[in-house]
């Protein structure tokens, strides 16, 4: 059984990837046999409103209209299989914010290829790690990455390599030009269902490891069921979206799901809070929805053109990613916008639980009720279900559920019971329904929306040859919510400072891994078995403020 059309239901251990899986699900059975088959959006509201626009960019500015992103979605399909990529085959994209994104997306969902989104934040081992994991026979790269693509390309064996270059003309553009020459060459249709894997995005592993989360044709459908209705998107729905869009809060939270209804978004290559306020304000643009992670939001508050800005379009502004602090909802709650909380993970398409605007005051702290298409449930360690307001691990199941990680069985079957996801948190559920995520069972911290975890920044600290020992935990930060605090117990007779930590780590990670300070100490405190108690160290720590890495 092959890891893109294998689920957890079935068997945990088959996800294991093989060299010939794009031969062998070329080969495939065409979609039946009970399986829901997977519809093309963008064809569908080229067919309905071809002149709509569907992807508005703000730099370079360009428009883009549903008929332009069929035809870049058909050519781009065309361009893979000129490269003999089809059913099952791995295509890596490290680029900015732009429409290449979701060329890439829906072309997949032509041929049956698999996007694999990559971090351009990431450093080139992690990068390696990861493209040698996935095995993609094509990197789309855009041209200030092309020193880090041929470095990629050269360790991890990548046939192809195809350049993104916004600043040139449309003909000496490498991948504007490929699509050009596509465009009058056959794209390829595979039937294709709910089951077939579309994307995979790596999260951050506890073992120190990314895993490939599969996200499914029918994740990304179940989604845009899940959020489309809460979030009020429809066909006059304008986004803008300032979230990256390897991330799955950039691509779901609601561009996939906008794009789905035949809205248009409208994107960012860059987030900056002064840039981000004047699209917002200016009436031309008529942005009706925005999502964020709480950074963005208090970045946004604190500029000074936040007073002024008219944000009287904007009908839906969501937030997530790490816990919205009251000073960041309430400063949008007096200018009239109240932010909608929920929870998710890359695993969970990722709109799991969400909280109406209007408890966002009076149910501070909760990440509101379980969505339509989703079930949660608080578990004890007994594996019975908490009682109200009984702390336990919240488990979450439905069709928007990832069927497991890419090449990681052992992380799969881990991950569930049955078909109940173990989310790792530590969560409550109060009297009327509402869930709390009261901590995390994993070790695993957010900073600035991005997932942190130690385990990952622990391997590095290792390697340093001063350190016998290292914990890393995330202590407050009033910017970006939490940041890295490395626990070090040194070697015999050695001594080292800060700035050296710091920067032998920003050789290896990326910025948002960073720790921003050090302690040493003596000896890490431990249980009987000779686990680091992680949770001394943080009643130990974590009531310092030291200033946070910018």
């Amino acid at each position: 059984m092959n890891p893109a059309t294998a689920t957890h239901a079935q068997d945990p251990a088959a996800f294991v990837a093989d060299p010939a899986a794009g031969a062998a699900l070329r080969s495939a059975r065409p979609a039946g046999h009970g399986a829901v088959r997977a519809y093309d959006w963008i064809a569908h509201h080229r067919a309905h409103r071809p002149s709509k626009e569907a992807v508005r960019e703000l730099s370079p500015p360009r428009s883009l209209s549903y008929a332009d992103l069929d035809r870049r979605a058909d050519t781009l399909a065309a361009y893979l299989n000129t490269l003999g990529l089809g059913r099952g085959d791995r295509v890596a994209l490290l680029a900015h914010n732009g429409v290449e994104t979701f060329d890439l997306q829906f072309a997949c969902g032509r041929g049956g290829a698999i996007a694999v989104l990559l971090n351009w934040r990431l450093t080139v081992p992690e990068l390696e790690y990861i493209l040698k994991d996935s095995a993609p026979r094509l990197l789309i790269h855009d041209v200030e990455f092309t020193d880090t693509a041929q470095v990629l390309q050269r360790l991890c064996g990548i046939p192809t390599l195809l350049c993104i270059d916004k600043r040139a003309a449309a003909e000496a553009n490498p991948y504007e030009a490929a699509l050009a020459a596509c465009r009058d060459k056959p794209a390829p249709r595979e039937a294709l269902t709910h089951d077939d894997v579309v994307t995979i995005m790596y999260t951050s592993g506890t073992t120190g490891h990314p895993k490939g989360a599969m996200i499914t044709h029918g994740m990304n459908f179940w989604n845009c069921a899940n959020l489309g209705t809460p979030a009020g998107v429809g066909q006059d729905t304008v986004q803008l979206v300032i979230l990256p869009l390897f991330h799955t809060g950039g691509l779901n939270c609601y561009a996939n799901p906008v794009l789905h209804a035949g809205g248009t978004v409208v994107i960012m290559r860059s987030f900056d809070p002064g840039q981000a306020l004047r699209v917002i304000g200016d009436p031309a643009q008529r942005i009706s929805h925005f999502f964020g992670v709480p950074a963005p939001y208090q970045f946004m508050a604190q500029h000074p053109d936040f007073a002024a800005t008219d944000l009287s379009r904007l009908r839906s502004a969501g937030v997530g990613g790490a816990p919205c602090a009251l000073t960041i909802l309430q400063a949008w709650a007096d200018r009239g916008v109240l932010l909608m909380q929920g929870f998710g993970m890359t695993e969970t398409s990722p709109a799991c639980i969400f909280l109406d605007p209007v408890d966002a005051i009076r149910k501070l702290g909760s990440t509101g009720k379980v969505l339509m298409h989703t079930e949660a449930r608080i578990v004890n360690d007994a594996g019975g279900d908490c009682a109200a307001n009984e702390i336990g691990e919240l488990w979450v199941a439905g069709p928007n559920i990832t069927p497991g990680y890419w090449n990681r069985p052992d992380a799969t079957a881990a991950a569930f019971e049955g078909r109940w996801l173990k989310t790792g948190d530590a969560a409550r559920q109060d009297d009327e329904g509402f869930f709390y995520i009261v901590d995390r069972w994993k070790d695993m911290y957010i900073s600035g929306g991005e997932n942190v975890y130690p385990a990952e920044v622990e391997n590095v600290l290792y390697q340093l040859p001063q350190v016998a020992e290292a914990a890393v935990i995330g202590v407050p930060s009033d910017k970006w919510g939490e940041v890295g605090l490395a626990v070090l117990v040194l070697k015999p007779g050695q001594r080292l400072d800060r700035d050296s930590v710091i920067a032998h780590c920003g050789a290896r990670l990326a910025r948002f891994k960073l720790p921003r300070d050090i302690a040493i100490v003596d000896a890490l405190p431990r249980n009987a078995t000779g686990k680091v108690l992680k949770r001394e160290l943080r009643r130990q720590f974590s009531g310092g403020q030291a200033p946070a890495i910018a």
